[in-house]
């Protein structure tokens, strides 16, 4: 199964489908088509890093989590991540470790404001090929 994610199109909402060849690996390319929403990657450097945990009920929920607590970190923090490493991950919850650094206007172009991370036609699946998650975010 190839990796990565695709931008999808919706009415009034944007959404993310990401691929990866685990679970873990599909959260985080999740976690770059969010920030490539936000602003261009290609600008950012990974020179700090951020540890991240999240805990949850399911995986659904860890999704919209851990989607908006590294969009809690560009909106509240002004740290824009580049590279995400989940390094355990559970129904009840994550660990990761983001790489990247303080938002910086003059070097950070960013392309639309994410709002939230939204339940609307979320879904995960995993099988033997590895895993694909889709999500919505309200812009």
């Amino acid at each position: 199964m190839d990796k990565g994610f695709v931008i999808l199109e919706h009415p009034a909402d944007l959404g993310i489908e990401a691929r990866g060849v685990s679970l873990a690996g599909a959260f985080e390319e999740a976690a770059r088509g969010l920030m490539s929403v936000v602003l261009e990657l290609g600008s950012v450097d990974a020179r700090e890093e951020r540890e991240v945990s999240v805990s949850s009920a399911d995986y659904e929920q860890l999704l919209v989590k851990w989607l908006s607590e590294v969009l809690y970190l560009y909106d509240g923090n002004r740290f824009v991540c580049r590279e995400f490493h989940i390094d355990r991950i559970a129904p009840t919850g994550l660990h990761a470790t983001v790489h990247g650094e303080p938002l910086d206007p003059a070097k950070h172009r960013t392309l639309l404001d994410v709002k939230a991370v939204t339940y609307h036609q979320l879904s995960i699946q995993e099988n033997k090929d590895g895993a694909v998650v889709r999500v919505f975010l309200d812009i």
